[in-house]
């Protein structure tokens, strides 16, 4: 039967939402009422190093689709980049992904960090500063970093319908998804050296920009996520934990090496899953059907993830996750951002969502459940490794509730940092405006439509076209409007 989802909207007070949650029997707790002013929680410094973050709020990293065809930055991307300023989040996390060479862009409109591009990065972190400045005053305790990817799998570098993928393994399952047909797309061990260069170079360039650190993406399926799960690769990159970890502990040493004194934080899907697929047999007129598993049934053990029991890998194993913790600790890295699956093929894991993409599903279950596991790992993670700072992942799907939810997150040492991510698209100020005002404008809280998915999966920017004007006035959202009435 079609599952029947409960809308947060519904829900009126936090007495009703720890009903609801007590209904669906998960551990996901809120705090009411909210510490108001500067005696909020989320309002409470962190020392990083020899640096001090100014709050416990942090921007997570999404693309735009809208960087010039050479990488640089665009009026849309400016005006992005002010908003994390004007959000009052003291950490940057990398304000959108950064490719590290032409051929790992996820999209031909995607930030390339190259010598040529300086200048235009330079200016999208003064952007940021200033607004930041305009509306907070104090900038010192304002960290941010720039994300450093290569889309692996999921590159399309000249064409936003092309897949060009490459690869650190053949995937029973993705291969056909992703246009993989050749052993030729799987990176050779002489290839993955020259990338860790591209890393490196990439990296100084952000030193010289002013970035606070760089992010070595480690998360969604992308390159280095991949690698860690290649143990059906061969080789000194694949197998075991030890060699599926050397690209990027391999990186890391040589950003330290050509940026010294740059910091470095790691994003990483602490889980992964079997890939999901529409259940048609659920589906009703119009609409996709419930998410289900593709059939693994004789992939047993699953040899094509991180993070998971090989033997049921609808389950987490975080056993190789704490050794990964650990060993980015011995090399000086404790500053992570924790999230889990990927928006290609699991996005109920890391973006729960009422409304799906076009690309997706419909909700299986109640996207509140993707949510307390999220945070549960995240919590978890936190108590095992209390001296690395994490930030959480799955927090805009709460809506009204994110600020309870956040500042008990916070109170009770389960995570550091409440990562804001695509519902900063619509409503910036969000969590500001419940600490000094007491409540959010609920106009401008994102609904998960996932508008800002289901637009670059059909070669447009990524943006909030049902709740930003900016976004309602351009030509794209005529454009969207007719693609989703023809899904």
């Amino acid at each position: 039967m079609p599952y029947t989802l409960t809308k947060l909207t519904s829900l009126k007070s936090a007495a009703d939402f720890r009903m609801h949650i007590g209904r669906l029997g998960i551990d996901l707790q809120i705090d009411d009422p909210l510490i108001q002013g500067a005696a909020s929680p989320i309002l409470s410094a962190v020392s990083w190093g020899t640096k001090t973050i100014g709050n416990r709020i942090a921007i997570q990293p999404m693309e735009g689709w809208d960087a010039t065809p050479s990488g640089g930055t665009s009026e849309a991307t400016l005006r992005r980049w002010g908003r994390f300023g004007e959000s009052g989040a003291k950490l940057i996390w990398g304000g959108e992904a950064m490719a590290v060479r032409p051929d790992g862009r996820a999209n031909p409109n995607q930030l390339l960090l190259l010598k040529e591009n300086q200048a235009d990065i330079e200016r999208l972190r003064g952007k940021l500063v200033e607004s930041h400045r305009e509306h907070y005053g104090k900038v010192d305790d304002l960290v941010i970093g720039f994300q450093l990817t290569h889309s692996g799998r999921f590159c399309r570098p000249n064409d936003k319908k092309r897949w060009e993928p490459r690869v650190a393994y053949r995937h029973p399952i993705l291969d056909k998804k992703f246009s993989v047909d050749s052993d030729e797309m799987v990176w050779t061990d002489t290839q993955l050296d020259e990338l860790i260069g591209d890393y490196a170079r990439a990296a100084s360039i952000a030193q010289q920009v002013g970035a606070d650190f760089v992010d070595i993406k480690c998360c969604h399926g992308y390159l280095l996520h991949e690698f860690l799960g290649a143990k059906s690769r061969s080789g000194v990159y694949g197998g075991s934990f030890e060699n599926r970890s050397r690209l990027l502990f391999s990186i890391i040493k040589a950003v330290q090496q050509a940026a010294p004194g740059l910091g470095i934080g790691v994003r990483i899907s602490a889980f992964d899953s079997v890939p999901f697929i529409s259940d048609q047999s659920t589906a009703e007129a119009g609409k996709q059907g419930q998410g289900m598993p593709t059939d693994y049934s004789k992939l047993i053990p699953y040899q094509w993830g991180f993070g998971i029991d090989e033997n049921d890998p609808l389950k987490h194993d975080l056993t190789e996750v704490g050794l990964l913790i650990e060993s980015l600790a011995s090399l000086g890295v404790t500053l992570l951002n924790l999230s889990a699956g990927s928006p290609y093929y699991t996005p109920h894991i890391l973006r729960p969502a009422a409304y799906p993409p076009s690309d997706g599903y419909q909700p299986h279950e109640d996207p509140l459940i993707s949510v307390a596991r999220q945070l549960n790992v995240a919590g978890q993670l936190k108590s095992q490794f209390p001296s690395t700072l994490m930030v959480g992942s799955g927090y805009s799907y709460l809506q009204e509730f994110l600020p309870g939810v956040g500042q008990h997150q916070v109170r009770s040492g389960k995570i550091d940092f409440i990562g804001l991510g695509r519902m900063v698209l619509s409503y910036p100020k969000q969590l500001m405006d419940a600490i000094h005002h007491g409540k959010s404008e609920r106009k401008l809280v994102c609904r998960t439509f996932s508008d800002c998915t289901t637009a670059p999966r059909n070669g447009l920017s990524s943006g909030c076209y049902p709740l930003d004007e900016y976004y309602k006035r351009t030509p794209e959202a005529v454009l969207l409007k007719e693609i989703k009435a023809n899904l």
